[in-house]
């Protein structure tokens, strides 16, 4: 029987993605103290990084939103990894962090990283709500628009 997140996914008509594995020399995910930490994910889509290129650039802020949005599926890929399959171990969202690779102009990290977000409040609820930081790089790895790295309470 699928748990309620799951079926909230399910209802969202969400798949999560396999769970990308490490591109350098560190670990996906790490629980302690009943925290998951996951590590930096960037919009990888069908094991090859989507969304090359600099928002303001090469990519609108709506487009920005999804690569944002894809970052967000392959943290909850991650997390579900950490939790041993059990979303519904999820206590909450804690804090969410993010790089939007832009042109130096560029003012609106907040306004793209909402793709995240507000993926994160559709699939957990009042749960998926969090603090978080929004800001620019002039690069990402791989070339990457825009990385996600998040905090989760989990039981």
């Amino acid at each position: 029987m699928p748990g309620k997140i799951d079926a909230r996914l399910k209802e969202l008509g969400i798949a999560l993605p396999p769970a990308p594995l490490p591109a350098a020399n560190y670990v996906p995910w790490v629980v302690s103290q009943g925290m998951a930490f996951i590590a930096g994910q960037i919009p990888m889509q069908d094991g090859k990084p989507s969304f090359v290129g600099k928002v303001g650039r090469d990519f609108s802020i709506e487009q920005g939103q999804q690569a944002a949005r894809l970052c967000a599926l392959n943290v909850l890929a991650q997390l579900k990894a950490a939790c041993g399959g059990d979303l519904d171990r999820v206590v909450r969202c804690a804090k969410v962090g993010a790089f939007v690779n832009c042109t130096p102009d560029f003012s609106d990290q907040p306004q793209v990283v909402n793709g995240a977000s507000d993926l994160f409040v559709a699939v957990l609820g009042e749960a998926g709500k969090h603090a978080r930081f929004a800001v620019g790089a002039p690069s990402l790895p791989r070339g990457v628009a825009v990385e996600v790295d998040a905090i989760f309470e989990i039981r």
